[in-house]
């Protein structure tokens, strides 16, 4: 199955962002792409009120990338932002989704752990998400993480159970030691759930948006045994990757860890 990775760098404005989701998943279909993989936030970039953003599954925004997908005969999965919950102290708060739809799908993933690390508090405005979730396409299971989950590898073992293959999604903080974090956490889930982890990060981008988590680039493809087959730098750029989803049958044969595994 080919993917494309799309790392683009998002805006604030959603029709802008919108209007490159439409332009790359052309090419990328174009090129014989199945399923077009973009990164969190997607739909705007942090740094900027999201509640005024969110909006639910069925609303426009959403509405519009599956027609996008439709048209193309693709599946697209892309981050975006839905009304979340209140607190408790009446403020109101976002879920952090990724988008799935095309080829008769149209559902979300709630993200699970929220970035309240490195001097940014995700949870002051994101409601989390509480259970993995996992869709299918010509008969490969295909499981969803975002960001801050890579460093969770429960997650990752969960959804091997069921899919060799894993998209994330990330708009990963810069600072001091994050590519290589990026780049390390990327490879040990590979190795932990051995299933393909399609990696794709919103590009570096041009302005200063202070501690907000922006993104770094180092969108990667890693193999069941933790390879990188190909990765880009910090500029927006595309991976065309042809994923062979029998390999990780032939990895867990020789690597049992899941099978292994006592706790």
């Amino acid at each position: 199955m080919r993917f494309a990775l799309c790392q683009i760098s998002s805006t604030a404005d959603p029709q802008e962002n919108l209007a490159t989701v439409r332009a790359e998943v052309a090419s990328a279909a174009a090129n014989g792409a199945r399923v077009v993989h973009f990164p969190e936030a997607t739909q705007c970039r942090f740094g900027v009120p999201l509640k005024p953003i969110a909006e639910p599954l069925d609303g426009p925004w959403s509405t519009a990338v599956r027609e996008i997908a439709d048209e193309h005969d693709v599946v697209v999965v892309a981050g975006m932002f839905t009304p979340g919950e209140s607190d408790g102290d009446s403020k109101d708060r976002v879920t952090n989704t990724t988008l799935v739809t095309g080829a008769g799908l149209h559902l979300g993933y709630a993200k699970i752990h929220l970035f309240d690390a490195f001097g940014f508090r995700e949870s002051d405005n994101v409601t989390p998400g509480e259970k993995p979730v996992t869709f299918e396409v010509d008969g490969t299971t295909i499981g969803l993480a975002t960001c801050y989950d890579v460093r969770f590898p429960e997650l990752f073992r969960t959804l091997a159970g069921t899919a060799p293959v894993i998209l994330l999604g990330a708009s990963w903080g810069a600072g001091p030691g994050k590519a290589d974090q990026w780049d390390l956490l990327v490879r040990a889930r590979a190795l932990d759930a051995t299933s393909w982890v399609l990696a794709c990060g919103q590009a570096a981008p041009d302005a200063d948006h202070g501690s907000a988590p922006t993104g770094i680039g180092r969108s990667a493809v890693i193999d069941p045994l933790g390879s990188v087959r190909e990765r880009l730098e910090g500029a927006p750029g595309t991976i065309l990757s042809d994923v062979d989803v029998h390999l990780v049958e032939e990895v867990r044969a020789k690597l049992p860890v899941l099978a292994n595994r006592r706790l």
